[in-house]
């Protein structure tokens, strides 16, 4: 027992701790460790966390502002497409109408130079008989002068007598033509 007492006395000498009280500070650090939380809680609460309110309330402040801008600028950016979608429409729909017309224009174009060239063509065709019933008029007149002449030399050579009488020459080349013509239409209306 004197072994055990010297030790238990040896122990309580030294003031060590020994079980729980290993974990447990003593009382003095408590007091003092509480002291300094409680001063540094009230500068904590008095000073920093007003300016952390502070910069924290700012963020959101504009992060909010960046939203709304956002928001803006998508609904700004839709009604553009809106607007641009439309107007599109409405060049497109203004270019088929162009188009249209256009196409309305050209088929008149082409009808009118149609009508004035058939025109044109009638008034050439038209012309080109005037001009051959003419020439044919003035053949016709030509060849009468000149039949008439021959057949009045061979009726004088045939008669004996002289047919130099202009009237008379006249109407013996008329009678002469006529007949030919009334022969050959007789000849016409044969092979019709």
């Amino acid at each position: 027992m004197a072994a055990h007492s010297s030790a238990a006395l040896v122990a309580a000498q030294t003031d060590e701790p020994q079980g729980i009280e290993l974990f447990l500070p003593a009382g003095y650090d408590l007091l003092w460790s509480a002291v300094v939380l409680v001063i540094i809680a009230v500068a904590f609460y008095k000073f920093i966390l007003p300016q952390m309110n502070k910069v924290l309330d700012e963020r959101a402040a504009l992060i909010e502002g960046g939203i709304e801008k956002a928001e803006a600028a998508q609904k700004a950016a839709d009604d553009a497409l809106a607007q641009q979608q439309q107007l599109l429409a409405e060049a497109r729909a203004e270019a088929a109408q162009v188009r249209e017309e256009a196409r309305a224009e050209g088929t008149a174009i082409v009808k009118d130079l149609r009508a004035k060239a058939s025109e044109e063509a009638e008034r050439i065709t038209e012309t080109a008989h005037r001009q051959i019933e003419a020439e044919r008029q003035s053949a016709a007149v030509s060849l009468r002068t000149e039949v008439g002449s021959l057949a009045t030399e061979l009726a004088s050579k045939i008669v004996g007598e002289s047919l130099e009488d202009s009237a008379r020459q006249s109407r013996v080349v008329d009678r002469f033509l006529d007949e030919l013509e009334a022969s050959q239409a007789v000849a016409s209306n044969k092979e019709a």
